[in-house]
C-alpha cells in the first residue's frame, strides 16, 4: 500500500483575516476527513514573514489537526531547528507526543532564507552550531533528567511517551546535514533524491559508530491535484500552481536542493515540468506511486476546489490504491 500524503503550507496571496481563518479550518476538516478515510500523513512546513502568509507554526497546527483526528500521522518537514528556543521546542513537541499518541514526526532542517533570520535576531553564520545545540538538547531533554544547558542546570517535562524519543529526522541537503544526523545517530531525510548524499551518511554512521536510516524522496514527488477535467482545472486554478512554484524559485540559490524546483514562468510551462501535475483519478491510480502527496490548498485555491480533490481522491483513488 503506497504511502498517501495531504500537505498543507495554508498560503493565501492577498488574504483578510476571515479568509485566512476560514482556509485554517478547512484545513483540519480535511485532515479530519483524510484520517475517516485512511490517508496515511498530513504534511506541514515552517516559513516567516511571506507576503503570501505561508504557515509559520506548524507545531500549532500540528495540535489542531491531532485534536480533530485518530490515526493520521503528522509531519513537520521542516521545522527550522535554530529559530525555536531549544527547552520550549522539547516541550512543546513532548506534549502534542502524548496528546497524539506519537503520530508526530519532526524533520529538522536549518533553513535557507536568512530573511527569517533577520526576523528573530538569529545569526545566520551560526544556524550550524545553534542546530547542533538544538538536536542535542532535545535529545537529552526528552530523557526527563537535569541536564546542564548554557551554564545552568535545567529538567525538562512531561516526558514524551514514544521511547526512547519522539520521531526526530534531521533534513537537509548537504554534507554537513548528513554527518551532524549520523553523528547523533538520527534518521536523516535528504530535501530531494539524492543518493550519493545518501551513501556519504551511511559512511558517516559507520565512522561514528552510530545507527541510522535514511527517508528518501523518490526521483519523481509530484505535487497531485485530482479533477474530472484536468484541462479546466490548469485553466482556472494553474495560477495557484503557478504562485507556489515562482515563490519557491524565489528562495533557492545554486546550492539549495529540493524536491520542489520549478523553473517555469507561465502556467503552460509548469504543466509541461510535471512538478505540479492536475490528473483524472484514473491517471492518479496509472502512475504506481510509492508516495502519493495530495497538495488540495496549493498556493491559494479555492476551499471547494480543495475539496473536490480531496473527495475525488479518497473516493476514486484511494480504494484502488488498496487493492
Amino acid at each position: 500500500m503506497p504511502v498517501t500524503v495531504v500537505r498543507f503550507n495554508l498560503v493565501e496571496p492577498g488574504a483578510t483575516p476571515a479568509s485566512l481563518g476560514a482556509r485554517y479550518r478547512a484545513a483540519v476538516e480535511m485532515a479530519a476527513y483524510a484520517d475517516d478515510r485512511g490517508i496515511t500523513t498530513v504534511q506541514t512546513e515552517e516559513h516567516h514573514g511571506v507576503a503570501n502568509n505561508w504557515l509559520p507554526s506548524p507545531f500549532t497546527f500540528a495540535g489542531a489537526v491531532f485534536g480533530a483526528t485518530r490515526r493520521i500521522a503528522v509531519t513537520v518537514s521542516a521545522a527550522i531547528g535554530p529559530l525555536h528556543d531549544p527547552l520550549r521546542l522539547a516541550e512543546d513537541i513532548a506534549v502534542l507526543d502524548l496528546l497524539s499518541g506519537g503520530r508526530l514526526v519532526t524533520v529538522a532542517g536549518i533553513g535557507y532564507r536568512p530573511e527569517e533570520y533577520a526576523l528573530f535576531g538569529v545569526d545566520w553564520s551560526r544556524r550550524g552550531r545553534l542546530q547542533d545545540e538544538l538536536l542535542e538538547t532535545l535529545l537529552t531533554a526528552w530523557t526527563g533528567e537535569e541536564f546542564p544547558y548554557r551554564g545552568r542546570t535545567v529538567r525538562v517535562t512531561p516526558r514524551p511517551c514514544t521511547q526512547p524519543h519522539p520521531l526526530l529526522l534531521v533534513g537537509g541537503s548537504s554534507k554537513a546535514a548528513a554527518r551532524r544526523a549520523a553523528r547523533l545517530g538520527l534518521p536523516f531525510f535528504p530535501s530531494a533524491h539524492l543518493p550519493e548524499l545518501e551513501a556519504y551518511y551511511k559512511e558517516r554512521l559507520a565512522e561514528y559508530g552510530t545507527e541510522g536510516w535514511t527517508m528518501m524522496p523518490t526521483a519523481e514527488t509530484p505535487l497531485l491535484h485530482i479533477a474530472e477535467d484536468p484541462d479546466r482545472a490548469w485553466a482556472h486554478h494553474g495560477e495557484h500552481f503557478l504562485h507556489e512554484a515562482r515563490t519557491y524559485a524565489s528562495w533557492q540559490s545554486g546550492d539549495i536542493r529540493s524536491a520542489v524546483r520549478s523553473a517555469a514562468a507561465t502556467v503552460d510551462e509548469l504543466r509541461a515540468e510535471g512538478v505540479y501535475r492536475i490528473l483524472t483519478p484514473d491517471e492518479c491510480v496509472a502512475l504506481g506511486l510509492d508516495n502519493y502527496v495530495l497538495h488540495p490548498l496549493s498556493g491559494g485555491m479555492p476551499l471547494d476546489e480543495g475539496w473536490r480533490s480531496l473527495h475525488l481522491f479518497a473516493e476514486q483513488v484511494l480504494p484502488r490504491l488498496e487493492d
